[in-house]
């Protein structure tokens, strides 16, 4: 009897590994990406950008887009000896177009956070990254908890802004736009008391448009944009990591950070957001857990 039954045991065990190899091999199957075998053949990398978010991507007035993440992804393309496709996205649609295969890459000053991060996976980062909030000077915001009732705020759909309002204030009223352009035009007309959004985009706004300013400039956590990738895209990933890794070495995005950011942010704020290598400094790391422990 102990032997059946140890024969029945294994065959069960031997059964369910065979089942679990499957699904697994199933879900591979139904991944939707390239690989970076796949895309060096195809000689294209399509790489998802904003088209509206200036100085970080956007498009000029030749048509051409520009700005921090076009200039990495120039790189990422010039190194993978292929060309690139620029591919425009919103906030909202950033992981939909990775799980689809609409793009191989996001650059889309996409931070990161343990939620998306389940959904896609992050290269290294090469931006710190925080929230902040802009409004009228007429009417300057300082503290989240001095709005009144009927004060709106505007956020972006699928921003950690509006992640962050959500969860942790909760009884202010939010207005959400689907895009950049739209959210700044909110803030024009009156839609709203204030704009939360990342803080880079806050400031750039404040200092491109007369009469706004950053009333708070870092709210919530300490974080970090990284590029993403579909998940289990390891082939592709772990080139991302080894590339961010060695243009780390030639300063790579301190000298982006000169060409596309300096005339909006000035030198002051390049070494509290630049990121080379992908190695965030000690001083930042604590200073994020600290904030993530304390919320």
């Amino acid at each position: 009897m102990r032997r059946k039954t140890g024969k029945l045991v294994a065959a069960v065990i031997m059964t369910a590994a065979l089942a679990a190899g499957s699904m697994a091999a199933l879900a591979d199957e139904d991944a939707i990406y390239r690989t970076l075998e796949e895309i060096q053949e195809s000689g294209t990398v399509k790489i998802g950008v904003f088209s509206d978010k200036n100085p970080f991507g956007y498009v000029d007035e030749n048509g051409e887009y520009q700005g921090y993440d076009v200039y990495f992804a120039e790189r990422i393309a010039e190194d993978l000896g292929v060309e690139v496709e620029y591919v425009s996205t919103e906030a909202a649609s950033r992981i939909e177009y990775l799980q689809t295969g609409k793009v191989d890459i996001i650059l889309a000053n996409f931070t990161v956070t343990e939620e998306r991060a389940e959904e896609v996976d992050f290269a290294l980062p090469y931006m710190n990254v925080a929230l902040g909030v802009v409004s009228p000077d007429s009417n300057v915001i300082t503290d989240l908890d001095d709005l009144g009732e009927d004060d709106a705020v505007i956020v972006i759909s699928g921003t950690t802004a509006e992640t962050y309002l959500t969860e942790n204030y909760p009884d202010i009223t939010l207005q959400k736009y689907d895009t950049y352009a739209a959210a700044k035009e909110a803030l024009e007309n009156g839609n709203g008391v204030a704009w939360a959004n990342d803080n880079t985009e806050v400031i750039a706004f404040a200092n491109q448009n007369e009469g706004y300013t950053v009333g708070i400039p870092s709210l919530g956590s300490q974080d970090t944009i990284a590029p993403a990738v579909s998940k289990g895209n390891t082939t592709l990933l772990d080139w991302l990591n080894e590339e961010i890794v060695a243009l780390g070495e030639e300063e790579f995005f301190h000298a982006d950070y000169e060409a596309t950011l300096l005339e909006t942010y000035g030198s002051d704020y390049e070494e509290e957001l630049v990121v080379e290598g992908g190695v965030v400094t000690a001083e930042e790391d604590s200073e994020a857990e600290t904030e993530l422990e304390t919320e």
